[in-house]
């Protein structure tokens, strides 16, 4: 079966740069895109960040341009969410997304990622 965990979440100052890290298993010898989401209590959850599968294609929300960067390293079936100048808005449990693609340059909408992680809390103090 299908397993992502994240990992890296923690306490940040404001300004400060954290990096998260999702780990996925059961996706072997398949295509698959990934993507970050967060979601804070009282809130819908929220897109962040994707990546495709070879690299090729990024996307961001735009609260989150030119802070953070998403990245993979299909090797380690690992993707990656660094964040720098990092602000209290940031604040939240950031979830870990994948799902299958045929196109190795495909970037899924939102509402197409069949599999999630648990989360990881970010918290950023002000």
């Amino acid at each position: 079966q299908v397993q992502l965990v994240e990992s890296g979440g923690g306490l940040v100052q404001a300004g400060g740069s954290l990096r998260v890290s999702c780990a996925a298993s059961g996706l072997t010898s398949s295509r698959y895109a990934m993507a970050w989401f967060r979601q804070t209590p009282g809130k819908e959850r929220e897109f962040v960040a994707a990546i495709s599968w070879s690299s090729g294609n990024t996307n961001y929300a735009d609260s989150v341009k030119g802070r953070f960067t998403i990245s993979r390293d299909n090797a380690k079936n690992t993707e990656y969410l660094q964040m720098n100048r990092l602000k209290p808005e940031d604040t939240a449990v950031y979830y870990c997304a994948a799902t299958r693609v045929y196109n190795s340059d495909y970037l899924p909408r939102e509402n197409e990622y069949a599999y999630w992680g648990q989360g990881t809390q970010v918290t950023v103090s002000s």
